[in-house]
């Protein structure tokens, strides 16, 4: 069992971002965090959560680093009976908000893994996807995390964007390469609706080369892909436990919950979400929506795809991908070989 908690709350608005996140609510976190610790104990309890049951849990945002440690202590009192002993707790941070103090203050409580929202050692990128730090914030707020004594730390880069070169690019990993780091999430720029970038689709870059090349590149560090934007010398329990299709809790305004092949929606909007923390709508999957979720998220990682899930038909189409060395075989599962064709392969086997 798997738990997300999501922190909705920003020091600014990046323009590439659509999640659920804001910057103008910060008078709202006491509010929102006591609505939280309501929803964490109903569900726990209506979902008959039982000791020891909870693998890993994962604050993400929004920007954790935003709300004070002391709201977070009720949640460790609550989580504490139903933690595994070796618990992978990650935070989500951004390096101007993740201070020496607030860092020590979590692992405290819990956080053994930070994952920061670098996005580019580049001053004049971070300018201009709004970010709130600089290029020698993100440098500090990782060192930091690691003088704490936090061993798993990962940064989170987005490529693709008008700016970025081959030497940008390779700039930015040569400063992580001296960063005590163990994973890296690369993330393609995307144009979402909604977000600043939206109006000027054109700061996307649109060059496949990049992307290849900067995948070469993060791998040269000795960071192992293992999902197609994931990169590392530890793997994220976390995020594996996404692919493999665990059942996981969503706690939060616009968090997601997974149980039993139903996913959960509390209310997305803040204000509503405060007002009634135990309000879900509820999605019941059909097998055959399972089943192409498991195919898509299975070769998008190294998870892979069991044979025995699949169709007659399903397994022929999978068995010409492999003769033609587009996936292999081992242990009764198949395995994608290249991260980026992930959904094209997916789909010649569902059609």
């Amino acid at each position: 069992m798997l738990l997300y908690i999501h922190i909705p709350f920003c020091d600014s608005k990046c323009f590439y971002c659509s999640f659920n996140s804001y910057a103008n609510l910060q008078d709202k976190i006491a509010d929102y965090m006591r609505a939280l610790y309501t929803q964490l104990e109903w569900d726990l309890n209506r979902f008959n959560i039982k000791k020891g049951e909870i693998e890993t849990i994962f604050f993400g945002g929004g920007t954790p680093s935003c709300v004070e440690p002391k709201f977070y202590e009720k949640i460790f009192e609550i989580l504490t009976p139903y933690m595994q002993k070796n618990i992978e707790i990650t935070s989500e941070a951004n390096p101007n908000s993740a201070n020496l103090e607030w860092l020590k203050d979590m692992k405290n409580l819990g956080v053994n893994r930070i994952s920061f929202g670098v996005q580019s050692f580049n001053d004049k990128k971070l300018q201009a996807l709004n970010r709130a730090h600089s290029a020698k914030e993100a440098i500090q707020a990782v060192e930091n995390a690691a003088k704490t004594g936090i061993k798993n730390i990962s940064i989170d880069i987005i490529y693709d964007f008008y700016l970025d070169s081959k030497e940008l690019l390779k700039n930015d990993l040569q400063i992580a390469s001296k960063l005590p780091i163990n994973h890296l999430s690369s993330y393609e720029l995307t144009i979402e609706r909604g977000t600043n970038f939206s109006k000027n689709p054109s700061v996307k870059k649109e060059s496949e080369e990049l992307g290849y090349f900067f995948r070469e590149e993060v791998q040269s560090l000795g960071l192992i892909q293992y999902e197609v934007s994931n990169y590392g010398k530890y793997k994220s329990l976390h995020n594996l436990g996404y692919w493999q299709h665990k059942n996981y809790l969503g706690v939060g305004a616009g968090a997601v919950g997974f149980i039993n092949n139903t996913r959960y929606y509390p209310h997305a909007n803040v204000e509503k979400y405060i007002q009634n923390p135990k309000f879900a709508k509820t999605e019941n999957l059909s097998p055959n929506d399972l089943l192409t979720e498991k195919i898509f998220l299975g070769l998008r990682s190294c998870v892979g795809v069991k044979k025995s899930i699949l169709t007659d038909k399903m397994q022929t189409q999978a068995d010409i991908l492999l003769k033609e060395n587009k996936l292999c075989f081992q242990n009764g599962a198949y395995y994608n070989k290249e991260y980026f064709l992930s959904d094209e392969l997916a789909l010649f086997i569902m059609q």
